[in-house]
C-alpha cells in the first residue's frame, strides 16, 4: 500500500510526492491528563493551515462516525480530544499548543476553546519530550493556549531531575494513576470577552422558548452559563443518566447564553464547545458514578455540567475554574448556592467525586485580575504512535 508523508522540510507543511498515494501517516503521542485522552501533535509534523490540519485530524479520528471505529477517536467528548504543540518564540513562555475538540458523528472540529486536562497531558508531554528540561523535584512548563490566548503553568512532578514512567497520583472520576501535575490557570478573567461578566451583570434571566432560568454568565477559564438547578426542577446532584434527560433543554439555553455573551449572533451557527453550561446547586449528599457516598459537608456546591452534547463524567478544568471563580463573586447563582467559606479555596461536588479549586489574587470587585487558579491533577503517556490515516479530502 502506498501512502503520502508529510514534507517537513518546508514552512508551512504540505503534503509531499515523494511516494504518491491515497493516505497519510502522521507521528502522535497518546497522553491521558486527568480525566481525558489527549493525542498530541508536535507542531513540525503537522499542516499549519487550518484547513489542511482540520481535515487531517477529522480522517485520523474516524470523526464523521459516532463510534470513531475506523479511527484513533475515543468516540466521546473527553477522549475526541486533539492539541498540536510546540516550543513558543514568546518570552515567558516555553510551549504553545492549539486545541481541537473533534466532532463525534460529524465531521467539524471545534477550535474555540481550551482544555486543561489536556493542558495537563501537554506539560508532562513537554518534559517527557525535552521541550522543556527539568529543574530538580519539580519542573514548571509554562504554556500558552493559542485558541483563548490563555496562559497556564503546569508543575510536573520531576523528582532528582527525572521524568517519572508512572506516578501514584489520582484524581475525581477514575482510579487510574499518574505522575502529578498541579495545573494553574493566570489571569483567567474575561480571556475570550475580556470580562469576568461579559453582559455587566452578577444574575440574570436566561430565556430560551418556554424556559426561563436565573443563571450566572461568567468568562473565567472559559465562557460559562452556569444555571440554578432548582428552575429545572434539578438538584445538580443528580446522576449523570438521570441528567441526560435534560440534555435538549441545557444545549437550548447554552445556545441562548452565547448569544447574550457575545459569543455569536442570533443567526449564525451554534458552536456547542462554549459557552460550557452546566447547573449549580446547594451541597447534599450524594452518590459518585461509582457509588461513593459524597457527604453534605465534604463539598461546598454541588454542579453538573454538559461537554458537547453529554452530560460530563466529572467537570472539565476550565469548567471547574468558572464556577470555582463565580462561586467567590458576590451575588453569583454559585455563590447563592455555595456554602459560606473563608478563604480561596472551593470544593466542588462532581458526577465523580470532590473537585477541590484553589483561587489566589484579588477579587474581580478589587479592579484586577485573579492571579492564579490552581487544580491539582495527574497524567501519564500512553502511547507514541504512527497514525495511518484515510486519504485526506
Amino acid at each position: 500500500m502506498r501512502r503520502r508523508i508529510l514534507d517537513r522540510s518546508t514552512t508551512p507543511h504540505r503534503l509531499s510526492s515523494v511516494e504518491e498515494g491515497p493516505d497519510v501517516d502522521i507521528k502522535a503521542t497518546l497522553v491521558r491528563g486527568g480525566t481525558s485522552k489527549c493525542w498530541l501533535f508536535s507542531a513540525v509534523d503537522v499542516p499549519r493551515e487550518r484547513d489542511t490540519l482540520e481535515a487531517l485530524l477529522l480522517a485520523a479520528y474516524g470523526a464523521a462516525d459516532r463510534r470513531q471505529i475506523d479511527g484513533v477517536g475515543g468516540a466521546t467528548s473527553t477522549t475526541s480530544k486533539a492539541a498540536v504543540v510546540g516550543r513558543s518564540r514568546t518570552p515567558g513562555v516555553d510551549v504553545d499548543y492549539l486545541f481541537a475538540q473533534v466532532g463525534i458523528g460529524e465531521n467539524v472540529v471545534e477550535w474555540g476553546s481550551n482544555c486543561g486536562n489536556c493542558a495537563t497531558a501537554i506539560a508532562l508531554y513537554a518534559v517527557t519530550k525535552g521541550l522543556v528540561p527539568t529543574t530538580g523535584d519539580v519542573t514548571r512548563v509554562r504554556l500558552h493556549n493559542l485558541n483563548t490566548g490563555a496562559r497556564l503553568d503546569g508543575l510536573v512532578s520531576t523528582p532528582g531531575g527525572l521524568v517519572p514512567a508512572e506516578g501514584t497520583a489520582t484524581v475525581p472520576g477514575t482510579e487510574a494513576a499518574g505522575v502529578p501535575v498541579g495545573l494553574s490557570f493566570l489571569d483567567a478573567d474575561g480571556g475570550t470577552t475580556g470580562r469576568l461578566f461579559p453582559t455587566g451583570e452578577r444574575r440574570q434571566r436566561l430565556v430560551s422558548g418556554s424556559l426561563a432560568v436565573e443563571a450566572t454568565l461568567v468568562d473565567a477559564g472559559a465562557p460559562l452559563a452556569l444555571v440554578t438547578a432548582a428552575d429545572l426542577g434539578l438538584s445538580a446532584t443528580e446522576s449523570v443518566e438521570d441528567l441526560r434527560s435534560r440534555l435538549g433543554d441545557l444545549i437550548d439555553l447554552r445556545a441562548a447564553a452565547a448569544v447574550r455573551m457575545g459569543l455569536r449572533t442570533a443567526d449564525e451557527p451554534v458552536r456547542h464547545a462554549v459557552p460550557k453550561v452546566g447547573v449549580v446547586g446547594p451541597p447534599a449528599e450524594h452518590k459518585t458514578s461509582e457509588g461513593h457516598v459524597v457527604g453534605e459537608d465534604e463539598h461546598d456546591v454541588a454542579v453538573r455540567m454538559l461537554s458537547m452534547f453529554d452530560v460530563h463524567p466529572v467537570i472539565g478544568l476550565t469548567s471547574a475554574v468558572g464556577v470555582a471563580t463565580a462561586a467567590l463573586e458576590e451575588g453569583t447563582v454559585v455563590a447563592r448556592a455555595a456554602r459560606r467559606r473563608t478563604g480561596g479555596t472551593v470544593r466542588l461536588g462532581t458526577p465523580g467525586g470532590v473537585v477541590t479549586v484553589t483561587v489566589t489574587g484579588p477579587a474581580a470587585t478589587d479592579g484586577a485580575p485573579r492571579r492564579e487558579v490552581t487544580v491539582q491533577r495527574a497524567a501519564r503517556v500512553i502511547a507514541d504512535a504512527t497514525i495511518y490515516t484515510p486519504a485526506l479530502v
